[in-house]
């Protein structure tokens, strides 16, 4: 263990269980305050499709855009966070999500709005790698504490759609979404007074390592981390294609009111920040892939019978099961961080994170445009079957035992 590490250590250990409770809180309350502002969009796309008198593929463009430049960010404010510490990234997060948030509620038009959604990104994407990190230098017990983190984010995923949708159906989709830039404020004020200033993990971090080509292929080689990569791209388009469309797809498909398909939205990801921390507990007690093996089952099935069970219950079941599925999160970042050194973290998940949700971004445009060229039933059934693959190659690793 390097210097910087054993400081990093040190200083993690003399953090009492109440301030790194408090801690947990605080960093959650930001995933909340900057998942959500990104969330809520794809709640209200039912308005401004009509607003804007545009199509799914325009906004799945726009909505790509958003989530390929938060992954951008991952890499670049992992290295940060190993240089100069956690907090200060986690901090501009909070603050740079709820800029580009107030830039998309004052958007007069697609092409200001698909601009605005890009500053959304990527001043969120300073959040989730220096977050993931520093909670990893916190808690031994990595797949609970990272559980709560992402759960923080699917309650998020209930709370802002529920509320945005009602403020958008009375007051108009702007304000919806400009709500959201409220919820920044307390979250930023947690962070100050309640998230320790640990010593950076590595502050000998050379920035130059952000265009490595050595280091950062040996980063995505590592044949455990490239498998878990695959994994993650696999779930991360189903995600894509859930926070981006499932309101869309529900009225234009299903025929509910905007109002409803953003409370069944909401009701989603409600149902997620439940199965979440669970889940969790369960890759931390019996195996990181059993864990999202149940996940990606569920999600599947629920996606499933949205599609093909008519009528109130194929609704109300899909939304469940849907919803009980979305718990892969925290197992697939705990299984990042237990392959990596605590020297590497924030270099290599940053990096990782980079890959894998670029790569899944394209989950919105490409659910969008098939929905708006062959139908929704064929843009989810294409969902259904990436999701399928991860269960095969799941199933691959265990059955011939590759270790990976």
């Amino acid at each position: 263990m390097s210097g910087a590490d054993a400081a990093g250590g040190t200083a993690a250990s003399s953090v009492g269980d109440g301030r790194r409770r408090l801690a947990l809180a605080a960093v959650s309350g930001g995933n909340f305050s900057q998942l959500g502002a990104r969330i809520l969009l794809g709640a209200v796309v039912p308005f401004v499709l009509l607003d804007f008198e545009t199509t799914e593929a325009t906004l799945g463009l726009a909505l790509t855009g958003m989530w390929a430049t938060y992954a951008l960010a991952q890499f670049p404010s992992g290295v940060l966070a190993d240089r100069v510490g956690e907090r200060p990234l986690v901090l501009a997060g909070i603050v740079g999500a709820a800029v580009g948030t107030a830039l998309v509620a004052l958007s007069p038009t697609v092409l200001v709005f698909g601009a605005a959604t890009v500053v959304l990104g990527a001043g969120a994407g300073l959040f989730f790698s220096p977050a993931t990190a520093l909670l990893s230098r916190l808690y031994e017990e990595r797949g609970g504490a990272l559980s709560v983190l992402t759960g923080a984010g699917a309650v998020a995923g209930a709370a802002f759609p529920a509320v945005g949708g009602v403020l958008a159906q009375r007051f108009g989709w702007e304000v919806a979404v400009g709500a959201g830039v409220a919820v920044a404020v307390p979250a930023a004020l947690a962070t100050l007074l309640f998230v320790p200033s640990l010593p950076p993990a590595n502050p000998d971090r050379d920035l130059a390592a952000l265009v490595d080509p050595t280091r950062i292929k040996r980063i995505l080689s590592r044949p455990p981390l490239a498998y878990t990569t695959a994994l993650a791209v696999l779930c991360g388009f189903t995600f894509q294609a859930v926070s981006s469309f499932l309101a869309a797809f529900l009225v234009s498909y299903r025929g509910v009111s905007p109002s409803t398909a953003a409370v069944a939205f909401g009701a989603v990801f409600g149902i997620s920040a439940v199965a979440q921390p669970v889940n969790g507990r369960v890759s931390d007690r019996f195996s990181r892939d059993a864990a999202v093996a149940v996940s990606v089952t569920l999600a599947g099935a629920g996606i499933a019978t949205l599609v093909l069970v008519p009528d109130l219950v194929g609704t109300v079941v899909g939304v469940v099961v849907l919803g009980a599925g979305i718990s892969w999160p925290g197992p697939i970042q705990a299984r990042f961080m237990d392959r990596l050194t605590d020297a590497e973290r924030g270099y290599g998940f940053g990096l990782l994170r980079t890959v894998y949700m670029f790569l899944a971004a394209s989950g919105s445009v490409v659910t969008g445009a098939v929905a708006s060229t062959a139908g929704w039933p064929a843009a989810y059934g294409l969902v259904v079957a990436l999701l399928a693959t991860c269960l095969g190659l799941l199933g691959a690793n265990r059955v011939f035992g590759l270790g990976l």
